[in-house]
Formats: structure tokens, C-alpha cells, sequence
């Protein structure tokens, strides 16, 4: 005769893999086939650039850089928006991707050294477009969304395989103190 097991609790342990679309997305964001990695700052001059929505919209999460590349983290902000709401590009530059990658619509523009990213935006440019600073991308979408029941938009800043903190474009990112002179 055998004994019964004892049930263990069941616990759900959040995964640490990436699925399939999320490492797609996060490779096509990035441009690179290696693993990213984060920096608040860029390492040349921080470009003056416009905030994707307007009016100026509520941050509802901030740049948190992962400490390792493939470490948790969230790589981007997130812009408080509404359905439909106009997309605009924060820098000048050139469209390098713009489709729906992993169920979400993606606008990628390049600007020389780094590039910024957008989603869920339904894009109303195509690839190799040239924008201007200000114009229309696209619109914001409603889902899928990680603001979900809200919308908001994701908005990234990356220099070769480092994100940025986006918030520096616009003379929103974190304030450093500069020791005195003299």
C-alpha cells in the first residue's frame, strides 16, 4: 500500500522567461540581436524634444532601468491618453518601423544615435518616412495596453542597445544635484 502524496500549495511564481512576441518586440525596440541594457542619461548631448501627447500628459509610470539586460525593469514610460489621441514624434527623424509587432501597433523613429519607440499607436506613417519633430505618428490605442482599463502610451529612447530615460527629452527626467563650485 502506498501513502498519498501531501498536495502542495499551489503558489504561482511570476516567469522570468520572456515569451516569444515579448523578446521579438523587445529585439525590434532595441535593433539588436543582444541583450539590452539601461542608462538614465545619453552618452552625448540630451536633444530638446516634444511630449508625444498633448496636452502634456500625467506620467503614470517612470523610467525604472533593470540592473541586469535581461533584469526586470521598465524600459520606457508610460503616458496617461485616450483612445484615439494624436501620437506625435519627439525628435526629428526617420520612420524605421511602424506595424503591429506582437499584437501591439509599433512606431519606431530613428534619429542618428538613438531612436524612440511608441505603443499601442495605430500608425499613421510608414517606414523610411521622414518626420519632423511634433508630427503625427500615428493615434493611441486602447489595447492591448499594460494601462488597461485606461489607455496610455508606452515611449521609449534608445542609443544602440542602451534605453534612455525619455522624460530627459522633454526636461521631465530625474533632477541631479551638481556639487558646488568654486
Amino acid at each position: 500500500m502506498t501513502m498519498p502524496r501531501r498536495a502542495r500549495p499551489a503558489t504561482r511564481r511570476p516567469s522570468r522567461r520572456l515569451g516569444a512576441g515579448a523578446a521579438l518586440l523587445a529585439g525590434v525596440l532595441a535593433g539588436v540581436p543582444g541583450a539590452p541594457s539601461a542608462r538614465s542619461a545619453p552618452s552625448g548631448e540630451v536633444p530638446v524634444g516634444v511630449w508625444p501627447l498633448d496636452p502634456v500628459p500625467a506620467v503614470v509610470a517612470r523610467f525604472d532601468p533593470p540592473t541586469t539586460p535581461y533584469g526586470a525593469g521598465h524600459r520606457g514610460v508610460d503616458l496617461a491618453g485616450r483612445p484615439g489621441q494624436p501620437v506625435r514624434t519627439a525628435l526629428a527623424g526617420r520612420v524605421s518601423h511602424a506595424s503591429v509587432l506582437a499584437g501591439r501597433g509599433v512606431v519606431v523613429v530613428d534619429h542618428g544615435a538613438t531612436r524612440t519607440t511608441y505603443e499601442p499607436v495605430a500608425a499613421a506613417v510608414t517606414r523610411g518616412d521622414a518626420v519632423a519633430a511634433g508630427d503625427r505618428i500615428g493615434y493611441l490605442e486602447a489595447a492591448p495596453s499594460h494601462c488597461a482599463p485606461a489607455a496610455c502610451l508606452h515611449w521609449g529612447w534608445i542609443e544602440g542597445e542602451t534605453y534612455l530615460d525619455p522624460l530627459l527629452l522633454v526636461g521631465a527626467g530625474p533632477v541631479r544635484l551638481l556639487p558646488p563650485t568654486g
